[in-house]
């Protein structure tokens, strides 16, 4: 069977459910790029942006069968999702184990991970899609902590795992049957990964887990948790260690659940470890190489970032288009006013400029080579045209914008963190000067 062939069999997979995979993967032409394309469904009312965005002729990145992806996925938002997410803002959580089930059996938690625990087999592109498209639930909390399953916990173990920790920690993330968290920054150590505190001391055939864990996404529902923590006293790139920690493990403790500025229906907690006793075969690949996994995870975790606001962006500033354009000030419309219309313009430019650096750096990413620089790069901007165009949309908005009753304030307070998450603005322009080579000589 031709590679095409088998890419198209695995997206018809996520569209029609896991439980017509056997009957797909015993036929050679179910499928055709077309018949996804036809068999697709999107909601019944969909918007003009949306129906113009399915359009694939001369895309720079995308094919068919990654549209036919992304419709299936909205379906999904716009009948499991966004009904729900001014409640699950309001309580503080969303139900994880429900929407992840709903994901996973759909094929959307595993698309670039090995078809032999569950994944689609596909290539990170794939995963910006996706990102893309989780981009129009209407928070910020609930796209990250889907992406923290997909792409911010998993890509070591994926990679690097072995097939026993596959089985029982990837599979039923992929699936959806385990919530999955990330174990890394602490009080402290946030950004400066190399100086974390937690130690796993080896006794026997199991690690002893004593420290603890700050800003933990999913971390109230989470089963459990990719860990960094030192397991040695070696030099601080060196030390480290990737563990696969199931949380229901006699000596973790829950200390809080934090209350954030914004991201409130992602359940966000500070976690403390008490001689946590854990086999040693639970750790990720090789010992001592966990900072470098996380380095590699943290691309991954970059990019669909990046992916993921710029849907955002851009539902904020056609919402700021529509209402703007039926409020009127002055005997006009506010959107007539050119400073208004300039403003809109200006920013819609930075956002297909920040696409235009993502999509390069897919492309180069998905053929193997270092994009280090870029996706830091495409980090460092998506945080700071988030701050720029949220305070610019919102002051359009009037005494509207500073409601807790439209979608530009939860923007305005849900994406102060992409500056801040996953290293924060200045770590990344620290990447890029050494990169260029133009950083202090120590």
């Amino acid at each position: 069977m031709r590679a095409a062939e088998q890419q198209h069999i695995r997206v018809a997979m996520a569209l029609c459910g896991r439980a017509l995979q056997k009957r797909l993967a015993s036929s050679r032409n179910i499928l055709t790029p077309t018949a996804v394309c036809q068999k697709r469904q999107i909601s019944e009312d969909p918007s003009p942006k949306y129906k113009a965005s399915v359009q694939t002729v001369g895309h720079v990145l995308y094919t068919q069968e990654h549209f036919a992806l992304k419709d299936s996925l909205r379906k999904i938002i716009d009948q499991e999702i966004n009904p729900y997410v001014d409640k699950w803002e309001d309580e503080g959580q969303f139900p994880a184990h429900k929407i992840f089930k709903i994901l996973g059996s759909a094929g959307f938690l595993g698309v670039n991970k090995p078809v032999e625990y569950g994944g689609l087999g596909l290539d990170f592109s794939f995963n910006v899609a996706v990102a893309e498209e989780l981009g129009n639930i209407n928070c910020g909390g609930i796209p990250m902590a889907i992406g923290v399953q997909s792409d911010m916990a998993t890509p070591a173990l994926a990679r690097f795992g072995s097939a026993e920790l596959k089985k029982e920690f990837l599979l039923p993330s992929i699936m959806g049957d385990k919530v999955a968290c990330l174990g890394v920054s602490e009080i402290g150590a946030g950004s400066d990964v190399a100086s974390i505190k937690t130690k796993a001391v080896r006794k026997g055939d199991e690690f002893i887990i004593n420290g603890g864990k700050m800003w933990t996404t999913n971390g109230a529902q989470a089963d459990w948790m990719c860990l960094l923590a030192n397991t040695s006293d070696g030099p601080p790139h060196k030390n480290k260690s990737l563990i696969c920690l199931p949380m229901d493990l006699p000596g973790i403790q829950i200390a809080r659940k934090i209350d954030k500025l914004g991201m409130r229906s992602s359940d966000t907690v500070e976690v403390f470890f008490d001689d946590v006793r854990v086999p040693c075969k639970n750790v990720i690949g090789q010992e001592g190489m966990g900072f470098t996994y996380q380095m590699l995870q943290f691309q991954e975790e970059r990019l669909w970032g990046v992916a993921n606001i710029l849907t955002t962006m851009e539902n904020v500033v056609q919402a700021t288009i529509n209402y703007t354009r039926q409020r009127k000030i002055f005997q006009q419309p506010v959107l007539y006013h050119q400073v208004v219309h300039f403003r809109l313009a200006e920013l819609q430019t930075e956002i297909e400029l920040l696409r235009a650096l993502l999509y390069h750096c897919i492309a180069l990413y998905i053929k193997g080579n270092d994009v280090t620089k870029l996706a830091s790069m495409a980090k460092l901007k998506a945080g700071r045209l988030a701050r720029e165009l949220g305070d610019s949309c919102l002051q359009y908005w009037g005494g509207m914008g500073f409601t807790g009753d439209v979608l530009v304030s939860r923007f305005y307070r849900d994406s102060r963190l992409m500056s801040i998450g996953a290293g924060a603005d200045e770590v990344m322009l620290s990447i890029i000067c050494k990169y260029m080579d133009t950083l202090p000589k120590k």
